[in-house]
């Protein structure tokens, strides 16, 4: 998808330095992937403590 963006030049370069990338694109890309993960992984934490998977270990490791 072609989109036209203005984007402040010194921001995208401290970006594609920090991340070592090479490209505007590949930039734009992997702040959206970070920000759909950091997202996905935000919603995974309301879990934390609430979900018993009621799994033995030692089983799982073949220890008796």
């Amino acid at each position: 998808m072609r989109t036209t963006l203005d984007l402040p030049e010194e921001l995208m370069q401290k970006a594609m330095t920090l991340a070592q990338i090479k490209t505007k694109t590949q930039v734009i890309i992997l702040a959206l992937q970070e920000l759909i993960r950091k997202a996905e992984l935000s919603e995974l934490k309301k879990f934390k403590g609430r979900i018993n998977l009621d799994i033995d270990f030692d089983q799982i490791r073949d220890r008796s």
